[in-house]
């Protein structure tokens, strides 16, 4: 679909596949004033979520440079990096979803499939998506297919409506379901919508955007985007996991939170991060590598509220 007690929305997660059941996605961080009124709770609709070893396997689809794919392998490796980085860590955000009924998740980087060729073109329908997102699958029964869009290919509903989506439908070998994701790369598309806030916004205040933490705004605005549709993969993969409001757009563990990356946020403002003083790149969590990544705060079920890292 696909970012307190206040709930500032600024990217509404879609989810829009026809042929199965609708997918939650990651769309565009436009400002928005509106605030809840009623307590954040994502109600749990008494589905499967997904917990334990969940292997991450990735369609690269375009062009992508091997810098670009190393920040988001690096990314999804981060989140069950444990001790391994320092304080805040990707791992330490990530274990805000064993919070959620089930425990927690260990997600590890599986199979890796370069399309540069674009074998389905640079339009993409829903329908395409699910169909590269198959080729990634292996039988695996704890699995999240993710597709991966270059600059260039153009997807339904990208920039208009979201910025990346999860949702299933892909036969398993058992489970007789598999979860899928989607983001797409907003560097020449629509900075303003998915790369916020490493980039100035095309609605709304306008404040000075951040320097994004890895140098690269449409990856940097990608790896909020991923967070966000994983983190809803994981407690949302089947549309009967936690969420709020309709299964056809829900608010969930990321997507409740939209546009809070830190303490004090408001809209047009992603709340007080960490700022290198040497560089001015922007973050709140370490990852492996040495790698440095800004992170959307998410919903922790423990205690009703978004919690952020920083």
């Amino acid at each position: 679909m696909a970012f307190t007690s206040h709930l500032a929305i600024w990217v509404t997660f879609l989810f829009t596949i026809s042929s199965f059941p609708s997918p939650c996605t990651a769309t565009m961080r436009k400002p928005s004033a509106l605030v809840q009124q009623q307590p954040l709770v994502l109600n749990y609709h008494k589905g499967p979520l997904l917990k334990g070893n969940l292997t991450v396997n990735i369609v690269w689809y375009g062009k992508f440079s091997p810098s670009q794919r190393s920040i988001l392998v690096d990314f999804v490796q981060s989140l069950s990096s444990g001790q391994r980085t320092p304080q805040p860590s990707v791992s330490s955000w990530w274990q805000t979803t064993g919070g959620y009924k089930g425990g927690p998740s260990t997600p590890i980087v599986g199979n890796q499939i370069l399309d540069e060729t674009y074998s389905l073109g640079k339009a993409l329908t829903d329908q395409k998506l699910v169909a590269l997102a198959a080729k990634a699958s292996k039988g695996q029964n704890a699995a999240i297919n993710v597709v991966l869009t270059g600059a260039d290919v153009t997807v339904d509903g990208f920039c208009s409506s979201r910025c990346g989506s999860h949702g299933s439908g892909i036969e398993g070998r058992k489970t007789g379901k598999l979860a899928y994701a989607w983001v797409g790369n907003p560097a020449s598309q629509c900075p303003g919508q998915c790369a916020w806030p490493f980039h100035q916004p095309i609605y709304g205040p306008q404040t000075p955007p951040l320097v994004p933490p890895n140098g690269d705004v449409g990856i940097d605005g990608m790896v909020i985007s991923l967070a966000t549709v994983l983190a809803g993969a994981v407690t949302n993969p089947f549309e009967n996991g936690y969420f709020q409001g309709s299964k056809d757009a829900p608010l969930e563990a990321v997507s409740a939170c939209t546009g809070i990356f830190g303490k004090g946020a408001y809209p047009g403002y992603p709340g007080d991060v960490i700022r290198d003083k040497t560089t001015g790149v922007s973050y709140n969590a370490f990852g492996v590598r040495g790698r440095k990544y800004l992170l959307p705060a998410m919903w922790d079920p423990q205690t009703s509220t978004c919690k952020t890292l920083v």
